[in-house]
């Protein structure tokens, strides 16, 4: 059965749909058959590699209009998949709130295909609606990228709290993946004194890879490409690989050959 991980950070602008985008497309060319859900309803990540939900989109499985297997589409990369959105999920949390089952949704829609995968990761929205909900009750564990800045643990209580309100009502297995530094730019003494917050606050959860401000990793999604393919040798590309190497170190997998 596959591993389903939420990337989630409710404050925007952290590098989430970035984690999300890149993470999913190195798992990928790691060997691991892997399938990204975009449940933002800006569809960032589904653009960022060059794609757009056909007929049916993430907003209808949520709505029980379609089975998630009517959504799931092969990128041009091999063993990377994609179940995209767009605009149409805003409508998701209202339309959801008289469900009995609203937290559920997506919990039930992956159900049907977790076990064709290796990993399945979630780009849920800045906010702590519904939606993240969703994402959090469908996931075993949670990613939270957090941007090298001043406020960086502004917020982050909350979604700890949130994720410790999950754990206790929709969720009890939910547990944390680890936390991801991102945009750090390293010729800053903030940048490292916000790292060195970081790691007290969260310790052992914390990456040892650091995710770079990065030219490339902005660019890459205009070519919808992931930064791997669209500039394999950028700071970028190197440190989400690393990041995807210890993703399958700490879930005890190794790469596959191709």
């Amino acid at each position: 059965m596959g591993k389903t991980i939420a990337v989630t950070n409710q404050k925007g602008g952290v590098g989430k749909t970035t984690t999300t985008v890149n993470l999913s497309a190195i798992l990928a060319d790691l060997g691991q058959k892997t399938l990204m859900v975009d449940l933002d309803p800006q569809g960032n990540a589904t653009s960022g590699l060059g794609m757009e939900p056909g007929k049916n989109s993430i907003y209808e499985v949520l709505m029980g209009d379609a089975e998630i297997s009517s959504c799931i589409q092969h990128t041009r990369w091999d063993r990377l998949y994609v179940a995209g959105s767009d605009i149409r999920l805003a409508g998701a949390e209202l339309e959801l709130v008289d469900e009995e089952d609203r937290e559920y949704q997506l919990k039930k829609a992956l159900q049907t295909c977790r076990d064709q995968y290796d990993f399945i990761l979630i780009d849920c929205p800045p906010s702590l609606g519904l939606l993240t909900l969703n994402g959090l009750a469908a996931a075993d564990s949670v990613l939270i990228p957090i941007q090298c800045e001043y406020y960086a643990l502004e917020g982050v209580t909350s979604l700890m709290n949130t994720i410790s309100r999950v754990r206790r009502s929709i969720n009890t297995n939910l547990v944390v993946e680890g936390v991801l530094l991102t945009m750090l730019d390293g010729r800053t003494n903030l940048g490292l004194q916000v790292v060195d917050q970081v790691k007290k606050h969260f310790k052992k959860q914390v990456y040892p890879v650091t995710i770079p401000r990065s030219v490339r990793l902005g660019e890459a999604p205009s070519h919808g490409e992931p930064i791997h393919i669209y500039d394999p040798r950028s700071a970028g590309a190197v440190a989400y690989r690393a990041l995807g190497e210890e993703v399958l170190r700490r879930n005890g997998k190794k790469a596959r050959k191709h």
